[in-house]
């Protein structure tokens, strides 16, 4: 802005408006499988292990070319139930899990977890592979490592008249809490070693 004055112009400096961009702490994490999939990344590039997202399995039913180069997929169904998200290897381990998360304050229920996904996880320990899930509680903003042996106690209860959930008090006394750092992300191999289990 400048200002006349006589034959000498003066320049007054505008203020510049500043903006304040609130942080909301609870998107930095992004999302729990994007977290899972960064640390992984970090995971292979320390050359510490090779863990990798399942592809899920579709059935293509229609495809257009709108260039002769490219084809763009218009209807597709998912082919077989998907049984977990994530499997790897780890110090000569085999290592397969998945990733749930809960807005409750209380308890995370089992149908949360579909049975497909429970049998696979057990025939992996069974087999002497390391099965587990990745709880992510958003009411407490904590990241959990639930071995397979207590998710199937509370799975197999269900069929006995158990109940059909796992409680926050069974994760804060039997699972273990991961820590939510920069690099790794989720340092769910820490639990591992901490467990002895490679």
């Amino acid at each position: 802005m400048y200002n006349i004055s006589g034959d000498t112009m003066i320049k007054h400096p505008i203020p510049k408006k500043t903006y304040k961009k609130a942080v909301n702490k609870s998107n930095m994490g992004m999302t729990l499988e994007s977290d899972i999939e960064a640390t992984n990344q970090y995971y292979l590039d320390m050359n510490i292990a090779v863990i990798y997202k399942k592809p899920t399995p579709i059935q293509v039913v229609n495809v257009n070319y709108p260039k002769r180069s490219m084809a763009k997929i218009t209807e597709a169904y998912y082919k077989t139930p998907s049984t977990t998200d994530f499997n790897g290897i780890y110090k000569g381990k085999y290592i397969d899990f998945d990733v749930k998360e809960t807005n409750s304050k209380t308890s995370i229920p089992l149908s949360n977890i579909h049975p497909h996904q429970v049998e696979h996880l057990r025939s992996v320990e069974a087999h002497g592979g390391i099965a587990f899930l990745i709880v992510h509680w958003k009411y407490y903003d904590e990241h959990y490592y639930l071995p397979c042996s207590i998710l199937l106690q509370y799975y197999d209860n269900v069929k006995k008249g158990g109940r059909k959930s796992i409680p926050y008090q069974t994760f804060k006394e039997n699972a273990y809490l991961i820590p939510f750092s920069l690099n790794p992300r989720l340092d769910y191999l820490s639990v591992i070693r901490s467990l002895s289990l490679v």
